[in-house]
Formats: C-alpha cells, structure tokens, sequence
C-alpha cells in the first residue's frame, strides 16, 4: 500500500488517500478518483500507431513531425497535460504558429475574461477550512463534479466554523454533513438575475419588491464573519464572465464592511497548468498564437470548436494524458494525438485512427511524476504509482521539436 497519493483526476488534487493491490483506492470513496483508477487499471501494451497500424515508437515519432512541419495552422487542442508538458508544448506552439486552446477552453474563459475586465480576488481551500462561517453554492451542487469539495472545506468536522451552507439555483446534493444548517434557495431560475438582485440589495438593503429568500441571504452575507460564494465555470450559462462579474462585485461590496471572497471550481485535467504556463512564458493565456504579426490573444476567434466548425485550421495536435477515452473531437482533418496507452485501441474503435499518428505517454500521478495547479492556485506535485516505460508528454514534445526540419 503506498501512502499519501495525491489523486490527479480533478483539480482538488486530494492528497491523504493510499492506493492498494494495483489501483485500489482507500481512504475515500470518491467517484471521480475510482472512474479514473479504473480506466488505467488494464495495463494495456503501449503501441505507436500510424494510420492504425502499429509501429515502432520512433518511427511514429518522425512521422509526427514531419506531418506536423507541413501544417500551415495547426491546431493544438486537449491540453490534458501537466505543468512540465505545457512548458514544451508551449515551444512547439511558438515554432509552428499553432493555437492553443484546452478541451475545457470555454469553461476556462469564464472566470478569466471576468479577470481581465475587472479583476478578481480568490480565496483558498484552507482559507475557507479555517475561517468560512457562511458557504454559498451559487449555481452548481459542487459535490456532483467535485465530489471531496465539501470534506476538503472541513464540513465533515464538527468544529468547522461553517455555521450555514447554501445553494442558490439548485438542489442541494445528498450526503451532506448533518451537522451544518443547509438552505436552497430556488430565486427565479435565472441565474444572472437573482445575481444582480443580491448585488442590489447588499447595496441597498430597502429594495422594493425583492425576493425574500435573497433578502435574507443578502442580511446574512452583510452578517457573516467570512462568506464564500462558490462557483462552477463548468456549470455556468453562456456568456458566464457577466455572472462572475457579479459575484466579484458582490465580494467586493462585502469587503467594505466584513470579509468575503468567491471560490471557482474548475481547472481539472491540467487546464489551470496550461494556463498558468502559457500566460508566465508569453504574457498571454490560451486561445494565444504566434503569427506573423507577433503574439494573438482571440479569446473567441480562437475557441478549438470554432475554428474546427470554421475550417479555420489544417491540423489538430490533441494532448490528453489523464484519462483513455477523451480521445479528440470528430473531425476530417489530420491528426496527432498523445494519450495514454488505453487511448490508441479507442481509437481504431471509434474509427478514427485514419490520418492520424498515436503517441502513448504517461498520466502525471499514475505512471508519471509532474506538478499540477490546484482549484485555488496552490502548485501540487505527484508522484508516480507505477512505471509502465512510457514517456511523459514533456518528453514527446520535445522529440517532436527536435524531429521538425528547420523551416
């Protein structure tokens, strides 16, 4: 039994349980971790494969990069990779002029287009464990993705200092500690507008014909010690920046009296890394290229699906290390894909293993050590369980670059 695995299968990165008898997990019962042991646990043999059949790993490797020099606008889509992994895909993106966007790019752009209109202030899971006496879920059950979140904000301890837990806009989940008060409040169904209510009535607490469940939400946020508005970027609506604008501006108007912070969910299967590494390297984050006109920042025009919908790119480049079956999205156009070893017969499964070269790399925390950012920013590193030979996608992106021809 190996102590103290750090689980990488979603960004709360909890770290504490033991794996045993292979990928067993102990220490927790959680589903997420469990569907993610189970999907690594066939020890599938690692074969490179060109166009669906299988050959030696180095020539894979050559053919992916001779393939990769002849695309014009490549496409560097998934992104399911760890710390290290985006620094060299990061090199490769700027030698071939590709964009970057992760599988979970729309998401992602929620809380940072909100960042970069108004800025934002977070807190952390400790934080919240220490000092959190009033917890709102805005939007999202939490639990349903994140299933360790509440016992990762201490609720499971009968001393936590989280007198009240709320859920605005949705049922909450079962299973919670039954020891913390939980309230839903319905509001109208329309997200943005019991939003900008709350906003309203923390701003003038005598508003006319307000909801009284937000009215009494608003005079217990004006109450609490430490309130924390959580969030799901998964689990917003479209144009979801406008809802975390206001959450931002909500913690904000707290602040003046009391202490408040907004927590964001979101960022798994290396999203946050991606983004980190890519906006300390250039000074811009995903949905970035370097074109000819130097360094691009679309974050619309530059969204994977857009420009796959949009003919807008002559290759894809999908990176997913985590889990075997996010293989890429349906597409004609040609292909090179990095997963692990499980992902190669998925595709010649779901017929699309032609104009595509496979790569097999290790998973960051299972076969493979690595560093990963945390929901709340904290840089977690994992260690590896198991060594199935595989090398990391750090290491098959910089054979790829070292194989392109100098342009």
């Amino acid at each position: 039994m190996e102590p103290d695995w750090t689980c990488p299968f979603c960004s709360l990165l909890c770290d504490g349980f033991a794996l045993e008898g292979g990928l067993a997990l102990r220490g927790s019962d959680c589903p997420r971790a469990r569907a993610g042991l189970a999907a690594h646990a066939p020890r599938e043999a690692p074969t490179a494969l060109v166009d669906g059949t299988a050959v030696p790993a180095d020539e894979a490797l050559a053919e992916a990069a001779r393939r990769l020099g002849q695309w014009r606008q490549p496409l560097f889509g998934g992104l399911g990779t760890d710390m290290a992994g985006a620094r060299t895909l990061f090199r490769l993106a700027a030698r071939t002029g590709a964009v970057c966007d992760h599988a979970d790019g729309e998401a992602l752009m929620h809380g940072l287009r909100a960042l970069q209109d108004r800025g934002q202030s977070y807190t952390t899971l400790a934080e919240v464990r220490a000092r959190a006496d009033l917890l709102v879920c805005v939007g999202t059950q939490a639990a349903a993705h994140y299933p360790e979140f509440f016992r990762r904000c201490g609720l499971d301890r009968p001393e936590t200092p989280c007198r009240r837990l709320v859920f605005l806009g949705v049922e909450p989940p079962n299973g919670l500690p039954a020891h913390v008060p939980v309230q839903r409040i319905a509001g109208s169904g329309e997200l943005f507008a019991d939003l900008r209510q709350l906003a309203a009535l923390l701003a003038s607490p005598t508003l006319r014909d307000a909801n009284p469940e937000l009215a009494e939400l608003a005079a217990a946020l004006r109450a609490a010690r430490y309130a924390v508005l959580a969030w799901e970027a998964a689990m917003l609506p479209p144009h979801g920046a406008l809802a975390v604008e206001i959450l931002n501006g909500i913690a904000a108007t707290l602040n003046r009296e009391t202490r408040a912070a907004t927590f964001a969910l979101g960022g798994s299967d290396g999203a946050y890394a991606v983004q980190q590494v890519f906006t300390w390297l250039s000074g811009l984050p995903l949905r970035t290229r370097a074109g000819p006109a130097g360094l691009e920042h679309e974050p619309l025009r530059f969204g994977a699906m857009r420009l796959l919908e949009n003919h807008g790119v002559d290759g894809l480049l999908w990176v997913w290390s985590f889990a075997p079956d996010r293989l890429p999205p349906p597409t004609e156009l040609p292909r090179i894909v990095l997963g692990p070893a499980g992902m190669g017969p998925r595709l010649q499964q779901a017929d699309a293993a032609r104009r595509c070269v496979f790569l097999p790399v290790a998973t960051p925390g299972l076969n493979a050590a690595g560093h990963l950012f945390r929901t709340d920013g904290v840089v977690v590193p994992l260690v590896p369980v198991r060594d199935d030979q595989l090398p990391g996608v750090a290491d098959v992106a910089a054979r790829l670059l070292e194989g392109m021809v100098p342009a």
